[in-house]
């Protein structure tokens, strides 16, 4: 790696904190100036303002809000995500195991979305003009323009109110068999896939058809090199930074982006956790859930950028 490389990199992974540390500070300020008064929702209105008072005070309401939120940025730091407002318990103990629900959805949905969209994309772009192609193409601009809680409705009323093949509801606890995990997942499984596959099938068909065109292409064709050959061993490679960072926007989704299909499945993920502490005013949970979603979208575009960086062909 040379040091052109490696500055990139590191000037790349700068931007990723420090944009991290613009949106804590605009997620806790904005959140901290919703209409009401936290203290006077969770005593209730019949609260005298002694009690009303002394709750603030124990909760730090009391204190500048700078003040506050450079407490909560140490806390972070430090691995404190400090206490629920509405359930009185470690913020941490109730994300850990919300969090691993909805990994476990991203994941499942990412296994089976990844290869889909890639296959299509590639084989898209390489049978470009066909038959084929033009019906990849129109399904794809069909699935981008419906959005994603009109395609988790359609399900639920197909296939749980008509059919009832599927439950509406994902009861993850209920999980005991294969077949079990097939009934609870399939909705919102497909209703992610649909909605995560389509901007993959796009981004991976125009990178391949770029890729296609290029010199070097048309010069191993005229070498007499099988399509299979040029694709795989041509436009792939010079094609896997677009693919990548299409990859990462489509599965950050899958960490933030899932509340609508959370909230219409009743899934018990963080997505979910974090509608339920709107309800109830819970800021400090709030805070942390919304930093978790735009750590992992982060993450996932600053790794999808430096795989870009260390594979382009100009900087090696």
């Amino acid at each position: 790696m040379n040091s052109e490389i490696a500055g990139m990199i590191a000037r790349r992974l700068v931007i990723a904190v420090i944009t991290l540390l613009i949106v804590s500070f605009a997620v806790f300020f904005a959140t901290s100036m919703l209409p009401g008064d936290t203290a006077t929702i969770l005593l209730g209105q019949a609260a005298t303002p002694e009690a009303v008072a002394g709750l603030r005070q124990a909760m730090h309401l009391d204190e500048p809000a700078v003040w506050r939120f450079l407490l909560w940025i140490a806390g972070l730091v430090t691995g404190d995500l400090g206490t629920s407002y509405a359930n009185n318990m470690p913020i941490a103990t109730l994300i850990a195991g919300r969090f691993v629900n909805t990994m476990e959805l991203a994941a499942i949905t990412a296994l089976i979305a990844v290869p889909f969209a890639l296959t299509l994309g590639i084989t898209s772009a390489v049978l470009r003009g066909s038959l084929y192609d033009r019906i990849v193409t129109v399904l794809t601009i069909g699935v981008i323009s419906v959005p994603e809680f009109m395609v988790a409705s359609t399900a639920v009323l197909i296939f749980a109110v008509y059919l009832k093949w599927l439950p509406a509801i994902s009861f993850v606890n209920e999980v005991h068999s294969l077949s079990d995990m097939l009934r609870m997942y399939a909705m919102p499984v497909v209703t992610l896939t649909f909605v995560v596959s389509a901007q993959i099938i796009r981004m991976t068909r125009a990178a391949v058809i770029e890729t296609l065109t290029t010199p070097y292409v048309e010069m191993a064709l005229l070498k007499g090199a099988s399509r299979s050959r040029i694709v795989l061993r041509h436009a792939l490679p010079n094609a896997l930074g677009p693919i990548v960072n299409a990859l990462a926007l489509s599965l950050s989704y899958l960490i933030g982006g899932v509340i609508i299909i959370e909230t219409i499945f009743n899934y018990p993920g963080i997505a979910k956790l974090m509608v339920d502490a709107v309800a109830t005013r819970d800021l400090p949970l709030i805070q942390t859930c919304a930093v978790i979603f735009c750590a992992g979208y982060l993450i996932l575009i600053t790794i999808a950028d430096i795989i870009a960086i260390i594979s382009n062909p100009r900087l090696r």
